[in-house]
Formats: structure tokens, sequence, C-alpha cells
């Protein structure tokens, strides 16, 4: 499986005052301050969570 693609995500909001679980799900995606961008591997997990928290990110396909 070489051709696993790629997510870049960036985190664009504050995770301040947000659910705990939303903040899980930020640290999960290896997300930690204000535009931060990493690319993670387009699973359904990690689909999963960039759904959970879409109002704080912006994706790149």
């Amino acid at each position: 499986m070489s051709d696993n693609k790629t997510v870049k995500v960036t985190l664009v909001k504050s995770l301040i005052g947000r659910i705990e679980s939303h903040k899980a799900c930020a640290r999960g995606l290896g997300l930690k301050k204000i535009r931060q961008s990493v690319e993670v591997i387009d699973t359904p997990e990690n689909r999963g969570m960039i759904n959970k928290i879409s109002y704080l990110l912006k994706c790149e396909g």
C-alpha cells in the first residue's frame, strides 16, 4: 500500500473553551497551535476526526 493518500489539515480557530472530545480530536490529528498544519493519512478514522471538528479546520486535498 504505497499509494496512501494524505490530507493537509490546518487549525484555524482556537481550542480554548471547546468540548473536551473536540480538543482530543485535534490532538489526535497532531494539531496543537493555531495555523499549525499537518499531513495525515486519509483513513476513515482520521476522516471522522476531521468531520467532527471541521468548524475549527481548513482542509486541502
